[in-house]
């Protein structure tokens, strides 16, 4: 059964939310972190995760939709918690592993929506486009977290 476009201004503004989310978190994850390496490099993910965003609440408003422009209350729920346990274990270790943890959430996200091949040609390379900038941000962190492993 062919999705509507209802279906589809769904599915791009759940992806929305969650890189919301996670610009969110890389936001707190450089309040977070000791070191300025890390300080700088979340805030440069924060504001891709942001454009990123924005490109995909462009595309909700090209599918007639009314595009999220917050996360997730589970995430900023998430968020607190993890600012509660982290003031015991601080460290940059602690905030790599948080990072990294929620970069495997948004990664799952993307390929799930990816394999949604009912979407139109222009919505699909929207989130592609966004896939594309995901995945670096992923595969840069698993890097750090096992390059901090040594």
């Amino acid at each position: 059964m062919a999705h509507t476009n209802e279906d589809h201004i769904k599915l791009v503004n759940s992806l929305v939310e969650t890189t919301i989310d996670s610009a969110d978190g890389y936001a707190e994850a450089a309040k977070d972190a000791d070191g300025a390496r890390f300080k700088t490099l979340f805030t440069q993910r924060a504001q891709e995760r942001r454009s990123v965003a924005s490109d995909l609440q462009g595309e909700v408003r090209r599918l007639g939709g009314e595009p999220k422009d917050d996360g997730t209350i589970l995430a900023a729920a998430h968020r607190v918690f993890v600012n509660l346990k982290d003031s015991l274990t601080k460290g940059d270790d602690a905030v790599v592993n948080e990072v990294e943890a929620g970069e495997d959430h948004i990664k799952a996200k993307f390929e799930k929506a990816l394999q949604d091949t009912d979407v139109d040609a222009q919505t699909r390379a929207a989130i592609e486009k966004a896939w594309t900038s995901v995945k670096s941000g992923h595969d840069q962190m698993r890097d750090i977290k096992q390059s901090l492993k040594h």
